[in-house]
């Protein structure tokens, strides 16, 4: 068989696990008028920011590694995980978020809802007292929920539970691990009713929930399963309308690091089904799972603003999305992952400024299952939709000259004038922008039907 560019680059660049992922069935595509094209939202590039490991006061590594070990026969994880603070505290997890909210950054939270097997996050966390737990989920549900993605990342990260008893399975070996070989050969409905019951946790606390993050390995050589039980678990515990989740990562080259919209059914119906991969563009370069490396925020984005994995993407118009680990990110209390991140952010506004749009990845998976999933039908006056969701902000290009006149966008039986503006960065909600050979709407999509007018070219 003869490789495409971007398979050979795949092969070649150690990326196999990619094309595997690329085989699942991305389901059903509607028609969409060539002269139309949906683009980035505003005209700006997503960004978000992926945080793993993260949960509870648990610092998890401390009680993770010793885990690891064991499974692995004492050969590997050699970490000093008893010099590790037993605690990330919950006034670290404010000073990220404040500074966080006050800068508009946004993405995924994990809250592993079993860290370690320490203790349950509805029930009981050992060393800490039953108001020191209830603080801490209520900060994380008053400051991180409006700017973050809530997470399960499974149940524990480190050993298998088993649903029966609630307690670990007694064997210690990777098959018996979250982040290993547990997955291989499960079934959707097997692989689901674990994700179903990380997530009943978080709900018990009150926590909201769009989306699930694997530990380590979890879900590798069972992709088609873990994206498919990712929809059912979503969808039966929170009712979730587009569930997304977070597996893989292509942190070079010039693979498409855009959001894949999976499974797509009854698109034109009234249940519309789909489920989206979010994946990550970056490496953790703000110190690393185990706070043994150095952060490197120049990898995202050199000093000069130049070069860097996120100047690539971003480039190219693709959501940028980092990731890192909250284990990392407090960095044994020195804090060298938070000062590595607060550096790139100020680099990215610096070259950016408005063109760039942190969103949350539940937002991005919305903007992606309407890009990819709506019908576009052009009937010569009129651009006509059909949205299996709603979707604000939602951008499109409409190849030809500027309109004679005022375009109106028209939803449930309701006409709304669209609003010129002259500059990109004024571009938002119910306005359009003229350029060189095409013009720009922006407007927030209503699931349905809708259409706008599509005035004749503007006389010379």
């Amino acid at each position: 068989m003869r490789l495409t560019r971007r398979q050979w680059i795949l092969a070649t660049t150690g990326w196999a696990s990619v094309l595997r992922s690329q085989a699942q069935w991305l389901g059903e595509r509607p028609w969409q008028a060539p002269q139309i094209t949906v683009v980035n939202p505003r005209l700006r590039v997503p960004v978000s920011f992926i945080i793993d490991d993260s949960t509870c006061l648990v610092n998890l590594n401390r009680f993770a590694i010793p885990q690891f070990a064991e499974a692995w026969g004492y050969q590997r994880y050699h970490q000093d995980w008893r010099s590790m603070p037993v605690e990330i505290p919950d006034s670290f997890v404010r000073k990220f978020g404040e500074w966080c909210a006050e800068q508009g950054v946004k993405g995924k939270y994990s809250v592993v809802p079993y860290p370690a097997c320490v203790g349950r996050l509805d029930r009981l966390l050992p060393g800490w007292t039953s108001k020191e737990l209830e603080a801490s989920i209520e900060l994380v549900r008053k400051l991180m929920v409006p700017n973050w993605d809530i997470h399960p990342e499974m149940v524990t990260h480190t050993r298998v539970i088993d649903l029966k008893t609630g307690h670990p399975y007694p064997e210690v070996n990777p098959r018996y691990m979250e982040n290993w070989r547990w997955t291989e050969g499960k079934s959707v409905d097997e692989i689901a009713a674990y994700i179903a019951y990380a997530l009943r946790i978080l709900r018990n606390i009150g926590l909201p929930c769009e989306g699930i993050t694997t530990p380590g390995g979890f879900g590798y050589g069972a992709l088609a399963q873990l994206a498919q039980a990712t929809f059912q678990a979503c969808r039966d515990v929170y009712g979730t309308e587009i569930p997304h989740y977070f597996r893989n990562v292509i942190s070079e080259g010039e693979a498409s690091v855009a959001p894949r919209v999976e499974y797509a059914r009854n698109i034109t119906g009234t249940d519309p089904e789909c489920v989206v991969s979010i994946i990550g563009c970056t490496g953790d370069w703000t110190g690393n799972w185990d706070a043994t490396q150095k952060p490197e925020p120049d990898r995202y984005i050199t000093p000069d603003l130049q070069r860097g994995r996120l100047v690539e993407v971003i480039e190219r118009g693709e959501p940028a999305v980092l990731v890192s680990h909250w284990t990392g990110i407090y960095y044994n209390g020195q804090e060298l992952g938070f000062q590595a991140f607060q550096e790139v952010v100020r680099r990215l506004r610096e070259r950016y400024g408005w063109r760039i749009q942190w969103m949350k990845l539940s937002e991005i998976a919305r903007y992606w299952a309407a890009k990819e999933l709506t019908t576009i039908e052009v009937d010569g006056v009129r651009v006509r939709f059909h949205a299996p969701y709603a979707c604000p902000q939602f951008t499109f290009r409409v190849d030809g000259p500027a309109p004679s006149a005022q375009p109106v966008f028209y939803a449930n039986g309701r006409p709304r004038p669209l609003s010129r503006v002259e500059r990109e960065e004024a571009l938002g909600s119910w306005n359009y922008l003229v350029q060189r050979d095409h013009w720009v709407v922006c407007v927030d999509l209503p699931k349905g039907p809708s259409a706008m007018s599509l005035p004749g070219p503007a006389k010379a």
